[in-house]
């Protein structure tokens, strides 16, 4: 099935998906011609190529990400440090649910892909059931970890053939997409599936 996604404020940048792949890249008003069968999905904002979080094995194996029913005892942010280790030799387990929440946190800030060497057999599952792309970290990493670090790591421009892999901020423009960060991400699609969408 063909999807056309468009953000508002870079119509020129629409993207066609044909399931997995980028079947199309161009002005919105000549995909929709050459397509109007594609169902078509609007979004606020801009729609770029989608990010890379260079700190994969610390977001996901060296983190705890609490489990919202855990909420009254461990609070809900992250946590990281000597604190996570402890829950993790207390509980093994813990370390598969926690990459997976982990993930979905990578995916409500844009991301498509992480980088660093993943260990855990739990957490590798998690990134490839979510579909993230593994990439190469930067010789330079931005600062600490974050799941919006600075500065952001956009992927390679769209191109047909490639992945259907990006993601969609509302905000007005990439500069301003530098200045508020990730967490203005509405949208996250990888291999043509939303897999994630702001409520």
């Amino acid at each position: 099935m063909l999807t056309l996604h468009v953000a508002e404020r870079s119509p020129g940048t629409a993207v066609l998906a044909d399931g997995a792949s980028i079947a199309a890249v161009g002005p919105y008003e000549e995909l929709a011609a050459a397509h109007p069968a594609a169902r078509v999905r609007r979004w606020p904002g801009i729609l770029t190529p989608g990010l890379l979080n260079p700190y994969g094995p610390e977001l996901l194996e060296a983190t705890y990400h609490p489990d919202p029913r855990e909420a009254d005892r461990l609070g809900t942010a992250p946590i990281g440090g000597e604190r996570a280790r402890a829950l993790f030799r207390a509980d093994p387990s813990r370390l598969g649910a926690s990459a997976r929440r982990g993930v979905q946190r990578l995916l409500a800030h844009g991301t498509v892909a992480v980088a660093g060497e993943l260990r855990a057999r739990p957490v590798v599952d998690a990134v490839r059931r979510a579909g993230l792309a593994v990439g190469h970290r930067p010789p330079t990493l931005p600062g600490p970890p974050s799941l919006s670090p600075t500065p952001l790591i956009l992927l390679p421009p769209l191109a047909p053939g490639a992945p259907a892999r990006f993601a969609i901020f509302d905000v007005t423009d990439r500069g301003a997409l530098v200045t508020r960060g990730a967490g203005t991400c509405v949208a996250t699609v990888i291999n043509g599936k939303l897999v994630y969408r702001a409520r």
